[in-house]
């Protein structure tokens, strides 16, 4: 069956052309002898490596018109699918750990799940909450598993509802911010608008907002909310 991109946020990735080179490239899924376990593999480490790539390519690209960030600024981008969502919040890990996250979006990929869990591991993040849609644990299973033992071992929650909102908001030693964007973390080649507050108050503004919901499903009821 093939994926259906509105739905599934690995989609997009498939779908996405780069500048910066096709890596993997010779390797020929329909030469003889190549097997169904051969094929599968190749095409999750192209899109690995492809995710890796990308948002490295973003993570500079942001750095170089964004530089350093000032509290009370608030910045607008506009992106033609050439810059990463977590881009935005690689951007910000380059100017200071955080102590607390969350993010909101409808759907998102492995790649994503994974890089997440190496930051809570290299403590960039200390406590990390996820808000995702209604479709999010009966589409996406193995998404949701993984990202539940993820949270479930750093303290923080999935939050289920019926969820549109993108976006990031989090608090470190040196300033507090908020990310709102069209765009759903996985990445996709379309036009996308994003705005950076660094600000406490909308840091708060949506900390309290998003604290305030409770989840379709009862898996994390016993999580506590974070305090500073």
């Amino acid at each position: 069956m093939e994926k259906d991109e509105k739905t599934d946020p690995d989609a997009d990735d498939l779908m996405f052309s780069e500048d910066i080179g096709d890596l993997l490239d010779t390797y020929d899924p329909d030469a003889p002898g190549a097997t169904p376990e051969q094929i599968i593999h190749a095409r999750a480490i192209r899109r690995h490596d492809r995710t890796i790539a990308r948002r490295a390519w973003g993570e500079k690209k942001l750095a170089g018109i964004l530089g350093d960030l000032e509290p009370g600024i608030t910045y607008h981008i506009l992106s033609g699918g050439d810059i990463d969502s977590l881009s935005y919040l690689m951007h910000i890990l380059q100017s200071q750990n955080l102590d607390y996250c969350l993010f909101s979006t409808w759907c998102m990929a492995m790649p994503d799940i994974l890089l997440f869990e190496k930051w809570l591991q290299e403590g960039k993040i200390k406590r990390l909450d996820a808000y995702v849609g209604e479709i999010f644990i009966n589409s996406y299973t193995s998404h949701w598993v993984k990202l539940s033992e993820v949270l479930k071992r750093h303290g923080g929650r999935i939050c289920v509802f019926r969820n549109h909102a993108k976006i990031f908001a989090g608090t470190g030693p040196k300033f507090s911010f908020s990310i709102e964007s069209s765009a759903n973390i996985n990445t996709n080649p379309r036009t996308e608008n994003t705005s950076i507050t660094i600000s406490d108050e909308m840091f708060r503004f949506y900390k309290e907002f998003y604290d305030g919901i409770i989840s379709f499903d009862r898996t994390f009821d016993e999580w506590e909310k974070w305090t500073a």
